[in-house]
């Protein structure tokens, strides 16, 4: 497998939208970039598996979420109420895995960029309020992890309403919103392991803890 220094984030195309005046045009999501190799999370994810669900999954979410919303804005045009409706499915799962896909790659590092090292400041503090220490955190985040039935995802999440820190399990695409704003997320959908470690997915949410980028994390804590 050749190895892969950086992907490149595609350069974003403004078009027009079908059905609209010429003046109203909007910009077409894009696969945001990777700031590392495929292979450079190996051992614990492999080259073949990033490459995949980065190439192939996500793209196809980029790509739905451009159509749905394309068609989404000629319903709007038309007036078409019924069309709208019947298109906020797709616009929330393919927003969604969108949206969550993104965040997971900014929650990932290799071990030479810090990957799997601990979180610290206010978020450790936090952490270590809410669950005691981390190694008991990881346990209970696991637990959510294995409880999904089916595809979706575990989130640490800050619930605003409160100022506290939650786990939550979303199924699906479902993205993190209302009164949570999310912290760190583990994609639980098959695509994410089953190549590399087939049914045992517990294996695989035992070894992603040593490519969590705690960093992002303390980041986006530090503003929510």
């Amino acid at each position: 497998m050749p190895f892969i220094t950086r992907v490149v984030r595609p350069t974003a195309r403004v078009v027009s939208v079908r059905g609209l005046a010429n003046s109203a045009v909007r910009q077409k999501h894009t696969l945001p970039e990777l700031k590392y190799g495929y292979a450079e999370l190996e051992p614990f994810i492999s080259g073949r598996i990033m490459e995949l669900h980065y190439t192939k999954h996500h793209q196809t979410y980029v790509n739905s979420l451009n159509e749905a919303e394309e068609k989404y804005a000629a319903a709007v045009h038309a007036n078409d109420v019924q069309a709208q409706i019947n298109l906020q499915p797709l616009l929330k799962f393919h927003g969604g895995g969108h949206i969550n896909h993104t965040l997971f790659w900014e929650n990932l590092a290799p071990k030479s960029a810090g990957g799997g090292e601990p979180p610290s400041g206010e978020l450790s503090k936090a952490i270590e309020k809410n669950w005691g220490d981390l190694a008991n955190f990881k346990k209970t985040f696991n637990g959510y992890l294995a409880g999904i039935q089916g595809s979706g995802w575990s989130w640490l999440v800050k619930n605003k309403e409160l100022g506290e820190l939650e786990i939550i399990s979303l199924p699906n695409q479902d993205p993190v919103v209302g009164k949570y704003v999310p912290i760190m997320g583990i994609d639980a959908w098959e695509h994410a392991y089953y190549l590399q470690y087939e049914n045992r997915k517990a294996e695989y949410f035992g070894a992603v803890w040593d490519v969590i980028n705690w960093k992002t994390a303390v980041e986006r804590y530090s503003k929510a």
